[in-house]
């Protein structure tokens, strides 16, 4: 086996150096620079398999994010990050993905977010006698936490395995358990702390039909006040960052401005194709009206945003989930883009929204930004 020197420091260091690399699986051996006179300190080179390399310099290039940094130290978390709440599921790992690959190409951080529900709290509220928490409930919220924790740490294990591996870029990320219902304290967590995204990871849309009026992600959309990407169930490999085919609703007024304002934001790396779906309010426009406005739209975001080119497209309201399905299989967009918003929860339980409509039945991407 062939040894190789990464490095050369003082004893001191030497030792922190090559702790922290056996910790990830590299044997290191420590050699004196000086061997003819060891007892002189003249540094110490730290020496590696030769295979080895390749994973030793991902982990000196990024300390932090290997030596517990990131394990949820308070402070640690920077004033805009892209916040992915989990549920340690598989999907919420693919968003978790997602968020790193953003957050690499946005040089910020990564926030996981848990959340758990205290028994104490649904015993209060609840409608049967019958059922009552004694003394033990706090126990019952020890293990919770406990669990929440346990669960926590090896989805940063897995996390850290794979940016070793090259298959995810090294990025600062952090991790928050609270208690809560889950949609609350997502909403709650981003107003105190505004994140730069929200990506929140969804079911197949055949499951997604299964809850539709219990859906977390659903309802952090109509709440948050802040742009929010839904990834789909699926290998997160198999999601196009940044997007190149992107589908952005329009309602035909300053909003959409804004709202494509933020997506350049976003991905202003990207030289993407938008197909703007014209989707104005009832009565206020005639067809003559709508079309003219639309071509305007798109001439004017072609000035303004280079890198995209853009064509403008009609649909109408009350049939643009069937629509978008045709469209889809015919184009094969990566994004779906739609300016939200927001509206009392009376209004929203009577007629959704586009962006709640289409998350329930569309298996792309979405980016619903609040305007």
């Amino acid at each position: 086996m062939r040894l190789i020197t990464v490095a050369i420091h003082t004893y001191d260091k030497a030792v922190a150096v090559s702790a922290l690399l056996e910790s990830e699986g590299i044997k290191v051996t420590l050699q004196n620079v000086n061997l003819e006179n060891p007892e002189v300190s003249s540094g110490v080179r730290i020496r590696i398999a030769e295979q080895d390399l390749p994973l030793a310099l991902r982990i000196l290039e990024n300390p932090d994010i290997f030596n517990g940094l990131s394990m949820g130290i308070p402070g640690s978390i920077l004033p805009q990050s892209v916040v992915v709440p989990t549920d340690f599921s598989e999907y919420a790992f693919a968003a978790a993905c997602v968020g790193i690959k953003i957050a690499a190409a946005h040089q910020t951080d990564v926030t996981l977010v848990h959340s758990y529900i205290d028994p104490r709290v649904t015993a209060n509220v609840q409608l049967s006698s019958d059922l009552t928490y004694g003394v033990g409930a706090n126990d019952v919220v020890e293990q919770l936490v406990s669990t929440a924790n346990a669960r926590m740490t090896k989805l940063c294990s897995r996390i850290k395995d794979e940016m070793k591996a090259g298959r995810l870029p090294m990025v600062r990320f952090n991790h928050v358990v609270v208690e809560g219902v889950p949609e609350d304290s997502i909403v709650e967590f981003c107003k105190t702390r505004p994140p730069y995204l929200v990506i929140m990871g969804t079911r197949s849309a055949s499951a997604k039909e299964k809850d539709m009026i219990g859906s977390v992600t659903g309802e952090v959309l109509d709440e948050c006040r802040f742009s929010v990407l839904t990834v789909p169930d699926r290998k997160a490999d198999d999601i196009q960052t940044p997007p190149r085919n992107i589908l952005f609703f329009s309602n035909l007024d300053q909003a959409d401005i804004l709202a494509m304002d933020t997506l350049y934001r976003y991905f202003s790396d990207s030289r993407a194709r938008v197909t703007i779906v014209n989707l104005p309010q009832r009565h206020r426009f005639s067809d003559k009206t709508s079309g003219e406005s639309a071509l305007a739209l798109s001439d004017y975001c072609s000035k303004k945003f280079s890198q995209y080119t853009f064509e403008s497209i009609p649909m109408h309201p009350k049939t643009a989930v069937a629509e978008l399905n045709a469209l889809q299989a015919k184009r094969q967009f990566d994004l779906i883009v739609v300016p939200n918003r927001r509206r009392s929860k009376f209004a929203r339980m009577f007629n959704p929204g586009i962006a709640h409509s289409l998350l329930f039945h569309a298996d792309i991407p979405m980016l619903v930004i609040p305007v």
